[in-house]
């Protein structure tokens, strides 16, 4: 008696690549405090991060990047004036601030989005107007209480030089406001 095969099965989610496979790679970690002034002594004085490039974010806050030997960076951010974008995260630190996300880069933001919702992950904050910064986020209830962000970094103009960290201080850093970070 002759035994037809069983169809193939339909892919289920464990046949689903992994992020790692698509080449996730971690860039960096993110402090956030009510003043960036606060956490250079520590992140650039005492563990001598080297300045890289910063300035402020439409969506209200001011960032800058320090690099570390290795290839380690930390991004600092505050918020701008008038600004709620910190507001939860701030509450849930009791208004000390720390570590905000960590960021890891995609080859395929598209594809990473498709993997992650097929394995129904909460995701939130996707933003994909920009197409030199695409990115969206692992809800923290997803990930222990960290809040990680999946990026696909497009093409720059490395025309502009990278404004120093007196200028991102002072509020003359990229998209700058000119309102200096408090004192």
């Amino acid at each position: 008696m002759h035994v037809s095969p069983e169809p193939p099965a339909a892919p289920g989610l464990q046949e689903l690549p992994e992020l790692q496979e698509l080449g996730v790679v971690f860039d960096h970690t993110a402090v956030a405090a009510p003043r960036v002034r606060d956490l250079l002594p520590i992140y650039q004085g005492l563990l001598g991060g080297t300045f890289l490039g910063g300035g402020d974010h439409p969506g209200g806050y001011r960032v800058m990047q320090l690099a570390y030997p290795g290839g380690g960076k930390v991004e600092l951010m505050e918020p701008l004036e008038g600004s709620s974008f910190f507001d939860s995260f701030f509450e849930l630190t009791r208004g000390r601030g720390g570590v905000h996300h960590l960021n890891f880069h995609v080859r395929d933001l598209d594809l990473a989005v498709c993997l992650l919702t097929a394995r129904g992950y909460r995701l939130h904050g996707l933003n994909q107007g920009d197409p030199r910064w695409r990115e969206v986020f692992l809800h923290p209830k997803e990930a222990h209480g960290v809040l990680i962000q999946l990026a696909q970094a497009g093409p720059r103009d490395d025309a502009d030089p990278a404004p120093r960290l007196e200028d991102v201080l002072a509020g003359r850093g990229w998209n700058g406001n000119g309102v200096p970070s408090p004192s």
